[in-house]
């Protein structure tokens, strides 16, 4: 099953959080049975003047790093929701907005209170070069 659609709307609140400086980090976490890949960090980065998210993929024994354009993160977080993953949490200074799927595979997004009190300095500085 693809989960393009429900992903893209959560996706487009990661997008809308680093445009407006609350973004402070996105996690793919809880994988189906035991896994190599245990977590998926991303955070924001500034390379070449660009602001890029840096995906950190954490396996059992290792860490992998991969550089993404905001746009071009989404197909690859995409590849991860369902296998292994079947949840994933955008972290910012508003709220927590949590990708979740249960033992069916319906896809539930709801809202919580906010984790972090500070967005990601990384993307605070780049915002303030940007005016």
């Amino acid at each position: 099953m693809l989960f393009t659609e429900t992903f893209s709307e959560f996706y487009s609140q990661v997008k809308d959080s680093l445009g407006d400086g609350t973004f402070a980090k996105l996690t793919l976490a809880k994988t189906i049975g035991n896994t190599d890949l245990m977590n998926i960090y991303v955070r924001p980065i500034v390379e070449e003047e660009v602001l890029k998210l840096e995906l950190k993929y954490k396996f059992q024994r290792e860490e992998i790093v991969e550089i993404h354009t905001i746009d071009s993160a989404f197909p690859r977080l995409l590849e991860f929701i369902n296998n292994p993953f079947l949840s994933a949490i955008l972290f910012t200074t508003e709220f927590d907005l949590v990708y979740k799927l249960n033992k069916k595979r319906a896809v539930s997004i709801t809202e919580a209170a906010p984790s972090f009190a500070h967005a990601s300095p990384v993307l605070l500085e780049y915002l303030d070069k940007q005016q």
